[in-house]
């Protein structure tokens, strides 16, 4: 009865083999996740060894010698996991000491585990061969037992791992890992009294296996993620002998390799650098767009390596630009002028100035020129400004001076002269006397210097004196009949008049060429009626024509 028992409990722990093994193949032939694990990455293969403990008092059926338990045992397993739950498992168990239980087990099977943070909890179900030694015997030769016999071994149990944390958590202490085994041999026909080591019977053994020891770690479920490489270039846009970089981003590296990395461009680029960062010759670069491509390894497999590349554009030089101003931008004849130029090159290539204009002289070699007009002619002068870079190219600007036509001369004026007094010669009050003579002298010389200049003389009575209509005209007339007589003057160049003036003199204005005497107030002369009277004549004789 027990034995059939035991044979149903092997069905069912064998049915549960396949099923699982099932299973277990199914999830092997599933695509591999390639995302980061949530939580634990777990181990791809386990390695345990460690103590076994075998116990159980199942007899031999049907003689009922009793196995005893084996407190001596080694264990050792190897586990590889299709994924973060199943995996399939192989143990190798000895019992190689006791008293008719020696037992050597190698089974297979699936294995199930549930990670979590420091802890693993795993069951499993295996099945394979079992080597036991048979019972021993009562012959009269003495203590024996049956031969080892191959038989059928079912197991069917779980345990506990705790991380252990160092070495990364390489290791775990298997806290416990308690089974149920199950062993089947048949030691040939039961006979009553077994010798020479047969007889012995079937064995059918109901047992437990309690473990600990260390397991070992190998490998991830999820393998880390591939290297990534992105690259960057700057500046994207560049003159020839700009210097431009080119800078790698790698992620996923791991900390404790050392990554290499390489540069290489397209259409003649040399790129210099052996880290993450390469340095650009552009001097030697035609106008264009050029590729550079890097690479970064840590190792040689795939996912330890990445490629990257940018782009970057070399420009043709741009020519320079040039403004160009005048301060102040009118002058004066024969005044000068400060011509400034502002040239700009968009690559800062240095600059040489200079400078042409349409008249006068201009001079300088820098931003700043001076522009002299002396014998210019009064109009504009156009100024053309001029630079070059290095690479030869060329701009200008203009910009224009005026030169004012000269200020006309000031009209001319008349000026006063001095004035002679006739209120000395009481009986010749009209007779110019030699008191007179020095203001005589200095309007005569001014007529001298001045030649196309003409005189106004204007006499003029006082109110108190008799016969004033007629000493005023006098008075003029005498005065020009001395500087005519005596000085030579040409008379057409004098003109006399009367004025309104309550004195006893006469007023000379100087007229230059151009001038115009102000009459205003004055009458003149009609010389035909009045005749000039001699410095020395002793009495006055007025003469009038009648009309």
């Amino acid at each position: 009865m027990v034995y059939r028992q035991l044979r149903s409990v092997g069905r069912f722990v064998l049915a549960a083999c396949t099923v699982s093994f099932g299973a277990a193949s199914l999830n092997a032939q599933a695509a591999p996740s390639t995302a980061a694990p949530m939580g634990p990455n777990p181990s791809r293969v386990d390695v345990f060894v460690g103590y076994s403990y075998f116990g159980t008092h199942s007899p031999l059926n049907p003689s009922g010698v009793q196995y005893s338990s084996d407190n001596y045992g080694a264990i050792g397993s190897g586990a590889y996991f299709f994924n973060k739950y199943v995996g399939a498992e192989g143990i190798f168990v000895a019992h190689p000491d006791g008293n008719n239980d020696s037992l050597y087990t190698a089974s297979m099977g699936p294995i199930f585990r549930a990670p979590m943070q420091n802890f693993t909890v795993f069951a499993h179900g295996l099945a394979g061969g079992a080597r036991l030694l048979g019972p021993n015997d009562d012959s009269p030769a003495g203590f024996s037992h049956n031969p080892y016999q191959w038989g059928v071994g079912l197991t069917a149990g779980g345990g506990m791992d705790y991380d252990l944390p160092f070495l990364n958590n390489k290791f775990s202490l298997r806290l416990f890992e308690a089974d149920y085994r199950y062993v089947h041999a048949d030691f040939g026909p039961y006979t009553a009294a077994p010798t020479n080591g047969t007889g012995g019977g079937r064995a059918n053994i109901n047992a437990v296996d309690l473990s600990t020891g260390i397991v070992m770690h190998f490998g991830h479920i999820i393998p880390p993620p591939p290297v990534t490489y992105a690259c960057v270039i700057s500046p994207a846009t560049a003159y020839p002998g700009d210097p431009v970089t080119i800078t790698g981003t790698a992620t996923n590296l791991d900390p404790k390799k050392t990554a290499t990395y390489t540069w290489m461009g397209d259409g003649g680029v040399t790129v210099s650098g052996s880290s993450s960062t390469g340095n650009i010759d552009t001097k030697s670069l035609a106008p264009g767009t050029y590729n550079v491509k890097g690479h970064v390894a840590e190792g040689s497999k795939p996912g330890q390596m990445a490629d990257c590349a940018a782009t970057f554009t070399v420009k043709a030089f741009e020519p320079p630009t040039v403004s160009c101003s005048a301060n102040p931008s009118t002058v004066s004849p024969g005044d000068s002028a400060t011509i400034t130029a502002t040239g700009v090159s968009p690559q800062n290539r240095p600059l040489t100035y200079s400078y042409s204009s349409t008249a006068g002289s201009i001079s300088g070699s820098s931003s700043t020129a001076t522009l002299s007009t002396t014998g210019a002619a009064a109009g504009t002068i156009t100024v053309t400004c001029n630079v070059v870079d290095d690479k030869g190219q060329t701009a200008s600007a203009q910009t224009s001076v005026t030169v004012s036509a000269p200020a006309p001369p000031p009209a001319p004026a008349t000026s006063a002269l001095c004035s002679i007094n006739f209120d000395r010669d009481k009986k010749r009050p009209t007779r110019v006397d030699n008191e007179a003579k020095a203001c005589l002298d200095d309007i005569a010389l001014n007529l001298q210097r001045s030649t196309d200049a003409k005189l106004a003389i204007v006499g003029n009575v006082s109110s108190t004196e008799k016969k004033s209509d007629k000493f005023a005209a006098e008075r003029a007339v005498n005065e020009k009949a001395y500087l005519t007589t005596e000085k030579g003057i040409d008379g057409s160049r004098i003109s006399v008049y009367t004025g309104t003036t309550d004195a006893k003199s006469d007023t000379n204005t100087l007229i230059p060429a151009g001038a115009t005497f102000d009459s205003t107030g004055t009458t003149p002369v009609d010389e035909n009626i009045f005749k000039a009277i001699g410095r020395k004549t002793k009495a006055v004789v007025h003469h009038i024509k009648k009309k």
